[in-house]
């Protein structure tokens, strides 16, 4: 296949590449590091994730993730190990007093490594007449980082942005082996997405193979890509890198591991609807919409170079520009290929839309850059569009006073009189518009680094508005179960179990680092509380009927304040402890409860935890 030369670029000196990456790295530590561990881990899953993660340092059982007692199979180790790094720290709990930072870190890293690689990548590989490399660098690097979703995700003890990161690095290596035309370092991507695999399962290499293969097909050269990564023993090194964790893993826990993980959280999430994250198939048309706010016309305009028909004709031709100005077509590939992985999925999360971010960044940098004749129009129309989504922004800020009031969560009724009273959504209003009029000011400049105009004011949004804005969000919210958690630790008497009841938050388990018992609110559940607090047994705990020595003749329970409210709660005359928001911290007597739930299976109710569970904690 014959390539086309392009017009020489201008190289970067390796000076001048050391400063652009030393920028980007105090950018991503600015954006994703800084007051990391200052708030609470927010329920549901992120208390799961670090649990799992502090308990292998605690037991030193670094094989198998365990959450309240219970084996977790939702996700491979390696996030759990790299937490259970930060908690393995000596004094952790001195300078880490929430234990968010170590659970944090991952994230947080992941996307400082992204920013890295983007920003490297593009300024080894400039595109097509780029003068100005080192700004498209920074451009690519921040227009990731300011994606909405990786905004939250990256400062969220969860799994995702490591495997956005992992993912993301992997990529890029198999695309600067295969645009230097060396494959000296073949082996490092395939290393890559062995931690990828070891992240979040089969996934990582589906998505990996999907995007390599569409490239070829576009670029219609196989031969030389596979020459470039060597697929073949790149897949047996990843291989052997990640398979022994899982071999080990069904060795010893058998088939719940295997029902649980290969079953439950990859089959069955693919192929029908779990936890109720039912979604339309254009599900993901909307999130590739948000996820890039303001700079959407920027990406669509991306992948309608490289996508576009005509464009496509070509691309598909025997004639092609070379290999190291084919970054963008590659970015429209992992792009697409994320986004018909899971669409096909039956079950459907803003989360899952991460790996792609990186490549929508990619896409928007290149598609910022000043244009030829031919796309002029095009780009023109694509950038009045983002300041008129920046400016549609700042007044959606601006009007604060009438949609905050309509915050309406029973967990945090005082959030829209506290939000208001901050003046925290004025800065946000004040940064987009500042934003904006930049914007403005420069539509009609063809300089290359209008798009970093935009971006500074919207990385001094994240600093100085939400940042505060997620503090504000955690005292209001997830300060009363740490005050729920230190008040059961005060009260807690030798052998008194823990349940709590209604809504069931699993940073309490975290916070008193014991055992909980959770149930809902029904009949059933009341029965489940009292059997379970005499029969269940899990690792570091066992129920103990109050007739055995040993049983305690009383239990601790948080229950929020609605179901309490619901008759079989009531008339039980407990002690209250404390309350916190909707919380309450009761103490019962057990031969109370005990003879309740007999009353209630009398009536029909009946007990219900033994029940296998595809998720428990």
């Amino acid at each position: 296949m014959s390539m086309i030369n392009a017009p020489a670029n201008p190289r970067i000196s390796p000076r001048q590449r050391s400063r652009g990456l030393l920028l980007i790295l105090a950018l991503g530590l600015a954006m994703f590091c800084w007051q990391l561990g200052s708030t609470g881990l927010v329920d549901e899953t992120p208390p799961l994730f670090a649990a799992a993660g502090r308990a292998m340092a605690r037991t030193g059982d670094w094989l198998t993730p365990r959450v309240n007692g219970l084996p977790r199979f939702d996700k491979p180790p390696l996030v759990y190990w790299l937490m259970g790094l930060g908690y393995s720290i000596p004094a952790n709990e001195l300078w880490d007093p929430l234990g968010t930072w170590a659970g944090r870190l991952p994230s947080a890293l992941a996307s400082v490594a992204t920013m890295l690689m983007l920003g490297d990548t593009l300024m080894v590989h400039p595109a097509e007449n780029d003068t100005h490399p080192r700004r498209t660098a920074v451009a690519a690097a921040l227009a990731f980082a300011l994606s909405p979703l990786v905004q939250l995700w990256s400062r969220t003890a969860v799994s995702d942005p490591l495997l956005s990161g992992t993912l993301a690095l992997s990529l890029m290596c198999h695309w600067r082996c295969y645009a230097s035309g060396e494959s000296r370092r073949w082996w490092l991507a395939w290393v890559l997405l062995a931690t990828a695999v070891l992240t979040k399962g089969p996934v990582a290499v589906v998505l990996s193979g999907m995007t390599l293969a569409l490239f070829a097909l576009m670029r219609r050269d196989l031969k030389g890509i596979s020459h470039c990564i060597k697929p073949l023993r790149g897949l047996a090194l990843t291989a052997v890198i990640s398979v022994p964790w899982y071999l080990a893993e069904l060795l010893v826990e058998g088939q719940p591991f295997w029902d649980s993980f290969f079953g439950y959280h990859n089959l069955q999430r693919f192929t029908s609807v779990v936890n109720s994250h039912l979604q339309p198939w254009w599900f993901f048309g909307v999130i590739l919409v948000v996820a890039s706010l303001p700079f959407t016309p920027l990406l669509l305009l991306g992948l309608a170079q490289t996508l576009h028909p005509s464009t496509l004709k070509r691309a598909f031709s025997s004639v092609q520009p070379g290999a190291s100005l084919s970054l963008q077509s590659f970015a429209s590939c992992w792009l697409v290929s994320v986004f018909l992985l899971f669409t096909t999925a039956a079950t459907k999360l803003p989360s899952y839309w991460i790996p792609a971010t990186p490549a929508a960044a990619i896409l928007i940098a290149l598609a910022a850059r000043p244009s030829d004749r031919e796309n002029r129009l095009s780009l023109d129309w694509a950038w009045g569009t983002t300041i008129v989504l920046t400016f549609a922004l700042a007044v959606g800020f601006w009007s604060s006073s009438i949609w905050v009031p309509l915050i309406d969560d029973p967990e945090m009724p005082t959030m829209p009189a506290e939000l208001l009273a901050s003046r925290l959504v004025l800065r946000a209003a004040v940064c987009f518009s500042i934003a904006g009029v930049l914007g403005l000011w420069m539509i009609k400049r063809k300089a290359s680094g209008r798009l970093l105009a935009v971006q500074g004011p919207l990385v001094v949004f994240q600093l100085i508005a939400l940042i505060p804005m997620i503090g504000l969000g955690d005292r209001v919210r997830q300060r009363p179960i740490r005050d729920v958690a230190a008040t059961v630790l005060e009260h807690q008497r030798p052998d008194e179990p823990l349940a709590m009841v209604g809504v069931m938050k699993p940073s309490l388990h975290f916070y008193t680092d014991q055992v909980v018992v959770y149930e809902g609110t029904s009949k059933n559940a009341f029965l489940n509380v009292a059997d379970r607090f005499s029969n269940e047994k899990r690792q570091g705990w066992q129920g103990v009927p109050t007739s055995k020595e040993g049983g305690s003749q009383s239990a601790l329970i948080v229950i929020d304040s609605l179901t309490m409210k619901k008759k079989h709660w009531q008339g039980l005359d407990p002690e209250l402890l404390g309350q916190f928001g909707i919380y309450q911290v009761l103490r019962f007597d057990r031969k109370t409860l005990d003879q309740r739930a007999l009353k209630l299976h009398a009536k029909g109710a009946h007990s219900t935890w033994e029940r296998p569970r595809a998720e428990r904690y």
